[in-house]
């Protein structure tokens, strides 16, 4: 079983920037791919960002292209998600996600296996 815990959420003006971290442990993380997930209040969860094992393929949410980055560190067993230009309606909490699949060569999110708790990041306007 893995353990996914997130940290580096809260509060910013908009324009400005948070890195979120998930840390892994319980299970071979570098052969998985791994996603971020956001669900503000009264609304669905949302996809965010992906990238598959190896860190080759990333995937992008159409509302955080070109503000987010998605990173991994197979080393140390973390995901990074780099938000730039934050919006008041990217408020909400995040998750991080593992995708139980190794060695994928694609973000299959049907494959989800495991997610963290969450991390709340609220931008003001």
């Amino acid at each position: 079983q893995v353990q996914l815990v997130e940290s580096g959420g809260g509060f910013v003006q908009a324009g400005g920037s948070l890195r979120l971290s998930c840390a892994a442990s319980g299970r071979t993380f570098s052969a998985h791919a791994m996603g971020w997930f956001r669900q503000a209040p009264g609304k669905e969860r949302e996809f965010v960002a992906a990238i598959i094992w190896s860190g080759r393929s990333t995937y992008y949410g159409d509302s955080v292209k070109g503000r987010f980055t998605i990173s991994r560190d197979n080393a140390k067993n973390q995901v990074y998600l780099q938000m730039n230009s934050l919006k008041p309606e990217d408020t909400a909490v995040y998750y991080c996600a593992l995708d139980t699949t190794p060695y994928g060569t694609t973000w299959d999110p049907t494959s989800i296996g495991s997610w963290g708790q969450g991390t709340q990041v609220t931008v003001s306007s």
